[in-house]
């Protein structure tokens, strides 16, 4: 088989229009557009695609629809609950340094201090 080639029976019309209004209703313009989302090679990105290929890549994209039916239809929560940063060691040991101390560590090590 050469490079590039397909290795089984193509496509049908049916399935290549089929996959690609499924492809249209998930957001994509065309089979290069879905290359890098879908992981079409440069065949497949030029809409020539085996039997196989075509049914798992519609099996594929209709599973995918339903799932984001499936969430369309949960409950959205009104607001999410912040998440309260982590301190770390270092900071918090630093809370207990004095304002000018951290000013005179910084100005020995060149930096330029200013009072807010």
């Amino acid at each position: 088989m050469a490079f590039g080639q397909q290795s089984g029976p193509p496509a049908t019309a049916k399935q290549v229009q089929e996959l690609l209004s499924l492809l249209h209703e998930a957001g994509h313009t065309d089979f290069r557009d879905a290359r890098g989302p879908l992981g079409f090679n440069q065949r497949q990105a030029g809409g020539k695609f085996t039997r196989d290929e075509a049914d798992a890549f519609i099996a594929r994209l209709q599973e995918e629809a339903e799932i984001s039916e499936a969430a369309g239809d949960l409950p959205v929560p009104v607001a999410p609950q912040p998440v309260a940063p982590k301190v770390s060691a270092a900071e918090k040991s630093l809370k207990k340094v004095s304002s000018e101390a951290l000013a005179a560590e910084l100005q020995s090590r060149g930096w330029v201090v200013l009072e807010p």
